[in-house]
Parts: structure tokens; C-alpha cells; sequence
């Protein structure tokens, strides 16, 4: 999202602070020995603001890279209090195991709007919602409670919410409330001020006995650390990352290897989600993450990512359900999905609107069942088909040619066995691939050929 001065607003995200020895930490994001799967809290937003959606939305993931949007990416529950929408969703599982959510409280892009509230529901297993209420965070006036999380301070025996508003310097700084349960706060105080515009505070607690707080400075990401959690105790240190304009630092342990991942969401609009990896938070530095390896829930704004078990990852989708349509993505041009423009099928970079351009139906093949066909989700008489070896789509006319034209097997993928490739069901020489971008069937014969012929089928 963009904010028209540099008082940014900025998503947060959770963290999974599993220690790199498998050791529980304490905090934000905790991870216990059960959990195979994670959750992500987020809102959308897309270029021309066709998919704006200031509700709760929730995405659900195996390996906490690729994700699976819940409800068909409709939120599973929206705020009928204060501004009335939500953003930057953050996820924490309490003590008791139970979860509450914590959000902003702004509808769109009103930065004027301040709050001293956020938007709290409880909820036993994130398939119902309790107990939907504003939490007061301070008294200030005339500042906001931006980028609410939550985290378990042992020490104090409370939950510490770190939140991001003005001082009286006039610069944004890391704020943190106490609370135990959720509905009162109390000393409110500065957390951290390194003495310059800071915002979207994410913390992860307990690593070898160092807690990491990563923010956003400057349209780049940094991180603090500190033995203890005491306000004030933290001090910058790391290598600042970004992707263009950056902000909404989210810290992911990996809860089947050794390696951190870093999140980091583009501010304007049209939001992209960008990672990078460290198998060593201590150092300071991450390495940009392949784009092969990660996909964002379609439109997906500052995401909050917490750990739960497979059994939770299998009542959520069979309460949520898995969505009806999918996305293809380029194997070799990674930030870019197969849509139609113009009625002709091509790649092209994420994101774009209309973005229903890039959700498709695989249906069983028109001209043979076990093969797939690609229905349009926003002109569902339409399929694509093969003309003159092009790509494009076009309204079913019913004949046999049509059908065939419109069918395909769904293969290994050529370039890498655990994407897809697709032969073409009449011309069974040939398979999909994309040339400038544009889409048609050819014969593969090249390492290049089998790159542009490999998609990922995924959400």
C-alpha cells in the first residue's frame, strides 16, 4: 500500500521461533512439537483495488512457502466495529493453546484516521470466531496503534502487544501494552526507538537466549536483538534487505530444516510478497529466496504466519474449503501466471487486474476425461484452446474439434517433475509453452523449450 508520506503504514507478521536446536521458544509465532503446517492471517488489495477486502482472510500451507487460500479467498469473518475493516492481521496461539486474533483498525487507505483501539476475537481452533471486541492499547491522541502483535513475556507472566504509533519526537517508534487477557492493557511504553521512523515491529523470542525484532526502516527491513525483552534493550545489527519499497518483516522457522525465512511485503497496492533465507539468525544476513519456491495467497497484503498442527490444517480446510479454481505459474519467469488478455493466453507479471484473468478451472478434458481442459472462472463458456498452434480463449461451440482443441495431458513437468507440463491432446508432438510471453503448443526439444513448458499448478 502507499502512503502519500513517510510515516508508511506498514503490515505485521508472526513469527515461528522454533530454536535452531528444535528447543521450544517463547513469544510470538510459538511453535510446538506437534505442529507440520502453518496459517497465515492477511486482507487483500490488488492494482486498481478490485480485490480491496478488509476482512480476515486466512491461507493455510504444509511447508510455510506455498500457500492455499480458505473460503475461495473470502475473509472468514470482518469487523462491524470502529473504522469497520481491518488490516495487518497477526495470528498468536495463547498459553491455553486457544488462538486470538489482533488487527489494525482501518478501513482502505484513510491514514488520517487514528485509533487508540484494534480488533481482537478469540477463537479455540480459527474455525469460529468469539468475543469480536476493540482493545484500547493508550491514551495518546492524534497517533495511530498501527501493526498489532502479540507475544508471551514469562518473565512478566503477560503478553506483551508491540504496535507502532508517534512519539513525542514526532517519528514513529515500537510501542508494547500489557495484557493477560486480551480485553484491558496496561503501562504502555516505548519498546523501541533507535532514535529514527520506525514501524511494523515483529518479534521472535527466545533463540539461543537472543530475542530478534525485525521492523521496517527506510522501505528496508532490519533487525534488532536483545537478551532480554525489556523495553529499550534492543540494538540494530543487521543487514538491511529489501525488494523496491519493503515493510511487514515476517520471520518463519522452517519446522523440517534448520533454515529462517524472512518475508517482506512491496507497500504499494499491488503488494508482492518477497523471502529470503538464513540458517543462522545471529549472523545478520539473508540470501533472496528463488521465486520458484514460494507463492503468496492471490492479492494478499502484510501477512501474520503462525505454526499449527496437521490436524488444525485439516479442520481448517474442511471447514474453510480448498478453492475452486487455481493459478499457473511459470517455471522460468516465476513472477509471472498464466491469464487471458484479450482473449489470448499469455504470462504475465504478478499482480495485475482484472486479476480473475488468472483463475482457472481444470475440468476433466473436454474431448477425453483424463485429460484436463482450462474453464475461464470470469467467462466460464470460455476455454483455452489451440488455434493455429496460439493459444487463446473462446467460447465452446460444442463440436468435436473445439474439444480437442481444448484438450490436454497434464504431465511431469518437463523441466522439473514436481511442476506440470501439458501435451496437447490433437497435436501430441506438441505441448504448452510460453514465446515472448504468449502462449501456444510446440514441440519440445531444448532445455529452454522444457523451461517455458513447465508450470506450477497452485493457488
Amino acid at each position: 500500500m502507499t502512503h502519500p508520506s513517510r510515516r508508511h503504514f506498514l503490515g505485521m507478521a508472526a513469527t515461528v521461533p522454533l530454536a535452531a536446536t528444535g528447543a521450544l521458544a517463547l513469544g510470538a509465532g510459538t511453535a510446538h512439537a506437534a505442529d507440520s503446517a502453518y496459517v497465515m492471517a492477511y486482507f487483500t488489495e490488488s492494482t486498481t483495488m478490485l480485490e480491496a477486502d478488509y476482512g480476515l482472510h486466512l491461507a493455510v500451507s504444509t511447508d510455510g512457502l506455498r500457500w492455499m487460500p480458505l473460503n475461495q479467498n473470502n475473509p472468514v469473518v470482518t469487523p462491524t466495529l470502529g473504522a469497520g475493516g481491518l488490516r495487518d492481521p497477526f495470528v498468536l496461539r495463547k498459553q491455553d493453546g486457544t488462538f486470538v486474533v489482533l488487527a489494525t483498525d482501518l478501513k482502505g487507505t484513510d491514514w488520517n484516521r487514528n485509533s487508540v483501539y484494534i480488533h481482537v476475537w478469540d477463537s479455540v481452533d480459527l474455525r469460529s470466531f468469539t468475543g469480536y471486541r476493540l482493545l484500547k492499547l493508550h491514551d495518546m491522541t492524534g497517533t495511530h496503534s498501527w501493526a498489532p502483535e502479540a507475544y508471551w513475556d514469562a518473565g512478566r507472566g503477560q503478553y506483551g502487544i508491540l504496535y507502532s504509533s508517534v512519539n513525542s519526537s514526532g517519528h514513529n517508534v515500537i510501542m508494547v501494552s500489557y495484557t493477560t487477557d486480551f480485553r484491558t492493557t496496561s503501562n504502555p511504553q516505548v519498546f523501541f526507538d533507535p532514535g529514527y521512523d520506525v514501524i511494523d515491529g515483529n518479534l521472535t523470542v527466545g533463540v539461543n537466549g537472543v530475542n530478534y525484532l525485525y521492523f521496517k526502516r527506510n522501505q528496508t527491513l532490519v533487525g534488532a536483538r536483545s537478551t532480554s525483552l525489556n523495553p529499550g534493550s534492543f540494538t540494530a545489527f543487521s543487514t538491511a534487505v529489501s525488494h523496491g519499497g519493503t515493510e511487514a518483516p515476517t520471520v518463519v522457522k522452517s519446522l523440517a530444516s534448520n533454515t529462517w525465512y524472512l518475508w517482506g511485503d512491496t507497500y504499494t497496492p499491488n503488494g508482492v510478497f518477497y523471502a529470503w533465507q538464513s540458517t543462522d539468525l545471529a549472523s545478520g544476513t539473508w540470501t533472496p529466496l528463488d521465486q520458484r519456491l514460494y507463492t503468496q495467497p492471490l492479492n494478499s497484503k502484510h501477512c501474520g504466519i503462525q505454526p499449527i498442527t496437521q490436524t488444525q490444517y485439516n479442520n481448517l480446510v474442511a471447514r474453510w474449503g480448498a478453492p475452486a479454481w487455481n493459478r499457473l505459474k511459470s517455471y522460468n519467469c516465476p513472477a509471472r501466471y498464466v491469464r487471458h488478455s484479450g482473449f489470448l493466453g499469455r504470462i504475465e507479471a504478478y499482480p495485475f487486474d482484472p486479476y480473475p484473468d488468472s483463475q482457472w478451472k481444470l475440468v476433466p478434458g473436454l474431448a477425453d476425461s483424463s485429460g484436463v481442459s482450462f474453464q475461464s472462472v470470469n467467462y466460464p463458456s470460455r476455454y483455452l484452446r489451440h488455434y493455429s498452434y496460439a493459444l487463446r480463449l473462446d467460447e465452446n461451440d460444442g463440436t468435436s474439434t473445439f474439444a480437442a482443441d481444448a484438450t490436454f495431458y497434464r504431465t511431469a513437468g518437463l523441466a522439473d517433475a514436481s511442476w506440470a507440463s501439458f501435451r496437447s491432446y490433437n497435436n501430441p508432438t506438441r505441448y504448452i509453452r510460453h514465446a515472448d510471453y504468449a502462449l501456444r503448443i510446440d514441440p519440445i526439444s531444448t532445455a529452454t523449450d522444457r523451461q517455458d513448458a513447465t508450470f506450477q499448478v497452485g493457488y
